[in-house]
């Protein structure tokens, strides 16, 4: 099996089962993880999120990637026309700080590419309102439990699927269809 020098992306975007659904179908993607990060409290239960008030971790994802297959800024253009980036602590029905768009940096690098690419959306005014996305530090990630996995691909016949995940995926293949892996192309 070929070896591949992997990189790390954390990215948080509202709900992780919709970011998780996006991002591992792009072609030189090779592991989405959902969990959270950017919190107070080491691995915390979803319920614990959603319901404690000061915990401050966000739903996010754990991406690895193959930056020869794809870069981190292309990433960051993926995470940004896949999200509404310009709405606090919301992303349509979903409210809540864990549900805020946050970009987890793991380099100076990365640090320096979110910043740049969040700089050009709003000199291009590429959104009406002001980007309010959050570039922070990668701290602790913690994996979501298990039924969170792979939520999309198992439940693609619920009704939140449908409405809010759903638009995603066509709104990706319409703008990224060549980033797609062949399977979802």
């Amino acid at each position: 099996m070929e070896e591949r020098d992997l990189e790390k992306a954390t990215l948080a975007g509202g709900c992780f089962w919709c970011t998780e659904a996006v991002f591992q179908r792009l072609k030189g993607v090779y592991k989405v993880i959902p969990g959270f990060t950017g919190g107070t409290i080491k691995n915390p239960a979803y319920r614990e999120v959603v319901t404690t008030a000061g915990l401050s971790h966000a739903e996010s994802i754990e991406i690895q990637f193959d930056p020869s297959e794809i870069t981190y800024a292309e990433l960051l253009y993926i995470f940004f026309s896949t999200h509404d980036p310009t709405t606090l602590n919301r992303q349509q029905y979903d409210v809540g700080t864990h549900y805020r768009s946050a970009i987890f940096y793991h380099s100076e690098e990365q640090k320096t590419i979110a910043l740049e690419v969040k700089r050009e959306l709003e000199n291009e005014k590429i959104f009406k309102n002001a980007i309010v996305t959050e570039v922070s530090e990668a701290g602790g990630f913690y994996p979501a439990e298990p039924e969170h996995l792979e939520y999309y691909n198992k439940h693609r016949e619920q009704q939140y699927c449908q409405a809010i995940i759903d638009p995603k995926i066509k709104k990706l293949k319409e703008l990224y269809s060549e980033k797609l892996k062949q399977a979802e192309a």
